[in-house]
């Protein structure tokens, strides 16, 4: 038995959790907030209902790498180093270098650092959480995920735009996706669920929460995905504008006087979405806000709106599908939202069970007994995905 680390670096942030592998027991799990600032939350769960939590002064990733792992072993969750036998790194963008996870070695972690202008805000924290762990555990197997890689398989037709050719040739301009590893997770699962092979089956997988995407999965590959090149496109979502006509954003820059361009995206970014429609980001609140109040009304329906419009899409292009799959924060929490969106897309045979909908984060077949296409409840587990693929690449197992 082995223990394997997932990690997922965020800008200030770095999250973990600790299996048991090749049982993919949960042995503990947390994150280390604000890390820069003056106060930082350190929060670790372990055991049956263990929960540490402390506030530290972490300066960088470096130091906070070091806080849970000597944390670890003061808890007694580990005693020693060494009995960390993996470690698997999330990754937002692999661009169309990797198209599936990876031992990383110095040259992979010089291509992690170039595709930082495909993911500025992802990449670099990514590379971060990686040589953190490389300078205390240099010898241990360690495996980057990458967010883009199962969205690799799109056809041409479905990740490229229409620009110039030689746009995508020289510069990479083209649909990448993300949350591939959430996909893919929920797939497999939806899969064993179903009881059928991943190969015959024909999904649309919807990863609704602060970022959402929808992705169309046809024979166990992803066929088609609503974020493009970055994770700004496709739809509302809780500070992303989703779509835009580009010839907007260049007619707003002239009206608001913005001459750079980062921040124009900072904008579509962070002050977009549900927090610029209603002045909120919170799906918990804008439902409570829902019956009188209009603009939190009208972000809702909109997110509603948006949603449809992509799953509509995707069942043409599909040619139909088995199941519907609700996932992440908002498809796993939010009862009212899976049957609106249920409700919506009872033309094609969708059909929510209003009492089976009753339930929060817990693997349901949500269907009515007549429903044509299945409607999956599955809690998505990108952690246990890359701690698979620390034991399938980095151990050959």
């Amino acid at each position: 038995m082995g223990k394997t680390i997932a990690i997922n670096a965020g800008s200030s942030t770095l999250k973990f959790k600790l299996f048991e592998m090749p049982a993919e027991r949960v042995i503990a799990s947390g994150a280390v907030e604000r890390i820069g600032l003056a106060q930082s939350p350190v929060h670790i769960r372990y055991g049956l209902d263990h929960d540490y939590q402390e506030t530290e002064q972490v300066a960088d990733h470096q130091t906070a790498v070091n806080i849970i792992l000597d944390e670890l072993i003061k808890l007694h969750i580990i005693e020693r180093y060494d009995e960390i036998t993996g470690i698997g790194h999330r990754v937002v963008a692999g661009g169309e270098l990797f198209h599936d996870s990876v031992l990383i070695t110095d040259s992979v972690l010089a291509k992690i650092d170039a595709l930082a202008e495909y993911a500025p805000l992802h990449n670099p924290a990514n590379a971060v959480g990686i040589r953190a762990f490389k300078r205390l555990l240099p010898n241990v197997p360690a495996v980057a995920v990458f967010d883009t890689a199962f969205h690799a398989s799109m056809p041409q037709i479905n990740y490229l735009y229409s620009l110039p050719y030689e746009y995508y040739q020289q510069y990479g301009a083209r649909r990448f996706g993300a949350h591939g590893t959430s996909h893919r997770y929920v797939a497999v699962r939806a899969a064993k669920f179903l009881d059928r092979p991943l190969s015959e089956l024909k999904l649309i997988t919807l990863h609704l929460g602060a970022g959402s995407s929808i992705t169309a999965i046809k024979n166990g590959q992803s066929y088609d995905t609503s974020m493009g090149f970055t994770p700004l496109a496709g739809i509302t979502m809780a500070t992303r504008s989703g779509d835009v006509d580009p010839s907007l954003v260049a007619f707003l820059m002239q009206k608001l006087h913005v001459t750079d361009p980062e921040k124009m995206l900072s904008i579509l970014n962070t002050q977009s979405g549900l927090l610029g429609l209603a002045g909120s980001a919170d799906m918990q609140e804008l439902e409570a806000r829902y019956d009188h109040d209009e603009r939190a009304r009208l972000a809702i329906d909109i997110f509603v709106n948006r949603i449809v419009k992509y799953v509509g899409a995707y069942l043409a292009e599909l040619g139909g599908a088995d199941a519907l799959v609700f996932t992440a924060g908002i498809g796993e929490r939010d009862a009212r939202m899976r049957q609106r969106i249920a409700d919506q897309l009872s033309y094609f045979g969708v059909e929510i069970d209003a009492d089976r909908n009753q339930v929060s984060g817990v693997e349901r077949d949500l269907s009515c007994p007549n429903a044509t296409i299945r409607s999956l409840l599955i809690p998505t587990d990108e952690e246990l995905m890359i701690a698979r693929d620390v034991e399938r690449v980095g151990h050959g197992r």
